[in-house]
C-alpha cells in the first residue's frame, strides 16, 4: 500500500509540474533531474540544498537544477522552514536529540542558520529535559553492574554526543545517579 501511495503521489506531483514546466517554457533536459528530485521527495522531505547535491552527483548542470528547484520552491515542494520544524520536531521527540545535535545535523543538510535558529528557538527546554530524563533512565537500567562513577561518566558522555547541553547534562544526571531506586555496583 505505502509503495503505491508513493507512486501515485509521484505521478501528480510529475503531471502537476509538467503542466507548469510547459507553460513556462522550461525545455525537456529538466525531465531527468525532475525525476531525481521527485524520487527523492517522495521518500522524505529535503531541503533545498539535499536536492541539489543529488543533481550535482547525477551530473546536472547547474543552471537546470537551479531553474528546477526555483520551481519546486514556487509550487511549494520544497520548503526549508518547513523541512526544519519536521526534523527538529522528529529528532526531538522520537530520537531523543538536544538542541546542539539538531543544530548540527540542520547545517549539514544545508538550511540556513536563521531558519535553523528559529525553529530551535521553539524547542521547550522543559520539553528537551524531559527527553533526556527519559533516555537517561533508559539507558541506566543496562548500568547495574557498573560502578556509580562509572555509569555517571558513561550517562554524561552519551547525553553530550545526543546534543544535551551541559546544564541539562548535569541536572538529569542529579536526579538518575542521586535517585536510591537507582541501584549500582559498590564492587571497587
Amino acid at each position: 500500500p505505502l509503495p503505491v501511495f508513493i507512486l501515485q503521489c509521484q505521478q501528480a506531483l510529475t503531471e502537476a509540474l509538467g503542466r507548469h514546466s510547459r507553460t513556462r517554457g522550461l525545455p525537456d533536459s529538466v525531465g531527468l533531474p525532475r525525476k531525481i528530485a521527485l524520487d527523492l521527495l517522495a521518500v522524505r522531505a529535503r531541503s533545498e540544498h539535499e536536492l541539489r547535491q543529488a543533481m550535482a552527483r547525477r551530473n546536472v548542470p547547474a543552471d537546470i537544477a537551479d531553474e528546477l528547484l526555483s520551481r519546486f520552491v514556487e509550487v511549494g515542494l520544497i520548503d526549508d522552514a518547513a523541512f526544519a520544524a519536521t526534523l527538529v520536531r522528529s529528532r526531538s521527540e522520537f530520537s531523543h536529540r538536544g538542541r546542539a545535535r539538531i543544530r548540527q545535523e540542520l547545517r549539514e543538510k544545508g538550511v540556513d542558520r536563521e531558519v535553523a535558529e528559529e525553529v530551535l528557538a521553539e524547542l521547550d527546554p522543559a520539553d528537551e529535559r524531559a527527553a533526556a530524563l527519559e533516555l537517561a533512565y533508559r539507558k541506566v537500567r543496562s548500568m547495574a553492574s557498573l560502578e556509580r562513577q562509572v555509569a555517571y561518566r558513561r550517562l554524561a558522555g552519551m547525553l553530550a554526543r545526543r546534543g544535551y547541553g551541559p546544564g541539562t547534562v548535569s541536572s538529569v544526571l542529579a536526579e538518575v545517579v542521586g535517585d536510591p531506586a537507582v541501584e549500582f555496583s559498590t564492587a571497587g
